[in-house]
């Protein structure tokens, strides 16, 4: 009782952490699989089948290191010290559109000697600690629109245009969905939201009507992707090639699957097997049976990390994990969603899982900062069950001494 006083935190949720882990050891063998082959036989790699599970390796190594040390570090520390991290995400946010190259029609990478970064990465978690911050310290005010609600609707729609200047619709979803669940835990009034809902829908159909009319060229490739949504098999050899191949290896993998690197699809069909489409590879190679055993284990996981953020006896804390899993689960929605064409693929990662050295770092920062949630939670439980149990000795010495 004494070490709890002074202030000794409690251990880390170890089946969260170990959960991480395997998410982390089963995306380095399917980026392996996915990768090795066509990383062999492509000049752009030097022909090195290792090429890009090695830069995976690193960004795994660093990101593992970040986690275990943010896992060490009280929660708190995060919402005093959340600008250190916003500030510098916001300036390269800005910068990325004037100075990075342009890659697959966008603008957001920089680059770190033979590495590079997305901003948009860092973004997510920045903005998750920013909100977390705000919407707890507003409390009960965070209900009022003016005083409440409209300033983080301001930053979030900062941050999504931001993106959007990229552009990346992907992350942009992401974000604001991850946003929204945020929002909605901190106890905004509903109807502020579906008011706000409403004006984002008309603004948004605005700003598409003038991109269309300026820019009809630059917006056919969004309109393409819906169309490839829509029916992938009419041009099946062009905009639906992509959706079309990976339904393909969904039904090349059937029930038991074509066994572990055996995909047919990740040769030079699917162009970003590794990234965007390694859900289908995991299908393919695994198949129903497997891909079922992955989304059930990915379930367990998020399940895990909410209960986690649930049990956190501060506002601050339990909002900032709730924004971390909803961040995942949006994540993952939207990519599993998209290679099986049950959405609009945007070309999202699949957290822990995809080639991805940006992503993988964030996701593994965001579990630190929720295992370091996780500790102040066990803290808690821990020194409620010791008080009980001294309860009930000094109760029984009473009653043995009656």
């Amino acid at each position: 009782m004494k070490a709890t006083q002074n202030g000794s935190r409690g251990r880390p949720d170890f089946l969260l952490l170990i959960l991480t882990l395997l998410l982390l050891g089963f995306g380095l063998v399917m980026v392996f699989s996915a990768s090795s082959g066509i990383a062999a036989v492509s000049k752009s790699t030097g022909n090195d089948s290792l090429y890009f599970i090695k830069r995976q390796l690193i960004w795994a190594g660093l990101g593992t290191f970040t986690m275990l040390f943010m896992m060490n570090l009280r929660y708190q520390v995060y919402k005093k010290a959340f600008m250190l991290f916003f500030v510098p995400v916001i300036f390269m946010l800005v910068l990325v559109p004037f100075v990075s190259e342009s890659v697959n029609g966008a603008r957001s990478w920089f680059g770190i000697g033979s590495l590079g970064i997305q901003p948009t990465e860092p973004a997510k978690l920045a903005l998750i600690l920013y909100l977390g911050a705000l919407i707890s310290k507003k409390g009960e005010k965070f209900r009022d629109f003016k005083k409440g609600l409209l300033p983080v609707i301001v930053i979030v729609g900062f941050i999504c245009g931001l993106i959007m200047m990229q552009p990346d619709l992907g992350s942009c979803l992401v974000l604001g969905s991850c946003a929204t669940i945020m929002i909605l835990a901190g106890g905004a009034n509903l109807k502020h939201l579906v008011a706000v809902g409403v004006v984002v829908a008309i603004f948004g159909a605005i700003i598409v009507s003038i991109g269309m009319a300026f820019d009809p060229t630059g917006w056919q490739y969004r309109i393409d992707r819906f169309t490839a949504y829509s029916d992938p098999l009419a041009d099946a050899q062009d905009t639906g090639f992509q959706i079309v191949s990976s339904l393909q290896a969904l039904g090349h993998g059937g029930l038991t699957g074509a066994g572990f690197g055996e995909s047919i699809q990740k040769l030079h069909y699917l162009q970003y097997a590794y990234n965007d489409f390694i859900f289908s590879i995991i299908a393919e190679e695994f198949g129903f049976i497997g891909s079922t055993i992955f989304l059930l284990f990915y379930l367990v996981f998020l399940w895990r990390g909410l209960i986690v953020a649930l049990r956190c006896p501060d506002e601050y804390g339990t909002i900032v994990g709730i924004g971390i899993v909803g961040l995942l689960t949006m994540q993952a929605f939207i990519n599993i969603g998209g290679v099986t064409n049950a959405i609009p693929m945007t070309g999202v990662t699949l957290p822990f899982i995809s080639y991805g050295g940006s992503s993988l770092l964030i996701c593994l920062m965001s579990m630190g900062v929720l295992l370091s949630i996780s500790r102040e939670s066990n803290k808690v439980e821990n020194r409620n069950a010791k008080n009980g149990s001294q309860n009930r000795f000094t109760t029984k010495q009473k009653t043995s001494s009656m």
